[in-house]
């Protein structure tokens, strides 16, 4: 292991040379410098993960406790976060992407190598979100093998380095990198910019959507969490409308952040959406209830603001949402409001209420073909798989062994 004191002075020049904000960096010295006084006054000079969450659960007051009952607050986390940087950048020596806001934020040669990598992939016929996805995910493997030299020095234990920070990520979102990471190495190599032998250390993740169960909302719980929302100020007005736009239409969140105003027709009560994954245009009639929650954002609740999206932040500098801002928080803070449990075996993303409106539908007997036309899905197989989320409809599927004819067939 490494010294306390070597460890923070490491990272703190990596998160300087990422580009994080002198603010931010006078809050994560003062988080390091109380740390390592704890780790003096244990008698510790190498750090330890399990010395570290001793602390951070002193400072939050209980932070395992807090983790189990649901209540975590941000400062908690972020504590949290100061812990877990600094055991990845021991390990690993770089700062993981799931800490870092300004990664992706490449320059010079390689936002070139980054642009045409893009194009070879558009030239290949790859879709719209496929290329925007593994330009981001190419960028935050160039980040990182800058920390070990650079491209040119791209061999099988910087990619084995990098495939180690994935670590703790979902299977499908492991599988999503190394096939970006495989595109990018095969671009590469074909520019000269690395040996294409290194193709070959890339390992080969392969995960279906027929064997995951999606994560659903219990009964009644949706209904609680929109409940829950206090509409009487803007943000509230805001988060009303977003989340009954995915739980009520079952929109993708990255669609809901894009809407404009020009995408409602009022006097037809419809909704048009230009799917980010597709790129393909459908209508949605406009439900009464969701209608009046736009209504009442847009009239009483939006700030000031010339761009055309619907939807904006509500802190400085005021605008339209990023692809990359998620929206995940809103739901969990308001599903925290109506004490809706939050635990780590449940997906609370916005992406889960989608989930729960097609588990609905399917158990209300809606046919597969209406539900994927709704979800936006090219193939009714990717709906089916929503099957599974549902005890009642698994047990219709059941064979009854006793069942006439049973016999005959074996």
């Amino acid at each position: 292991m490494v010294a306390v004191s070597v460890l923070v002075s490491g990272l703190d020049a990596e998160l300087v040379r990422l580009g994080y904000k002198p603010s931010t960096m006078v809050w994560y010295r003062a988080c390091w410098r109380r740390l390592e006084a704890f780790f003096a006054f244990r008698g510790v000079e190498e750090f330890s993960l399990e010395v570290a969450m001793t602390w951070v659960d002193l400072v939050c007051g209980g932070f395992f406790a807090k983790e189990q009952a649901g209540t975590l607050k941000a400062t908690d986390v972020y504590l949290f976060r100061v812990a877990a940087m600094l055991d990845d950048f021991a390990v690993h020596g770089a700062v993981l992407r799931r800490y870092d806001r300004s990664v992706d934020k490449v320059t010079g040669k390689d936002a070139e190598v980054i642009a045409r990598f893009a194009q070879w992939l558009r030239a290949d016929g790859r879709a719209v979100s496929t290329v925007r996805t593994y330009g981001t995910l190419a960028g935050e493997f160039v980040a990182f093998v800058n920390t070990r030299g650079g491209l040119a020095r791209v061999d099988a234990a910087v990619v084995g380095a990098f495939v180690a920070t994935l670590s703790g990520y979902q299977v499908k979102t492991v599988e999503q990198k190394l096939c970006a990471v495989r595109s990018f190495l095969r671009f590469a190599s074909g520019d000269g910019l690395v040996d294409a032998a290194v193709l070959d250390a890339v390992p080969s993740v392969r995960s279906s959507k027929q064997t995951r169960i999606p994560s659903v909302w219990g009964p009644g719980e949706v209904t609680r969490i929109v409940e829950a929302i206090d509409r009487s100020n803007p943000c509230g007005k805001r988060d009303y409308a977003i989340i009954l736009l995915v739980a009520r239409l079952g929109l993708r969140g990255i669609d809901v952040k894009r809407l404009e105003f020009a995408d409602f027709d009022w006097p037809g009560n419809r909704l048009s959406v230009t799917q980010a994954k597709t790129g393909h245009r459908f209508q949605l009639p406009l439900l009464k209830e969701v209608g009046w929650a736009v209504i009442d954002y847009i009239q009483h609740g939006r700030p000031v603001c010339d761009c055309p999206q619907v939807f904006v932040r509500h802190t400085a500098p005021i605008g339209a949402f990023s692809d990359q801002d998620h929206l995940h928080q809103i739901l969990v803070k308001h599903a925290r409001a109506a004490h809706v449990p939050l635990g780590q075996q449940r997906r609370h993303g916005m992406h889960s209420l989608r989930h729960s409106l097609a588990t609905k539908l399917m158990e209300d007997g809606t046919p597969v073909e209406v539900i994927a036309e709704i979800l936006g899905h090219q193939s009714v197989a990717s709906t089916g798989v929503y099957l599974k989320s549902s005890l009642g409809l698994l047990a219709a599927c059941a064979l009854d062994p006793d069942a006439p004819g049973r016999e005959a067939s074996r």
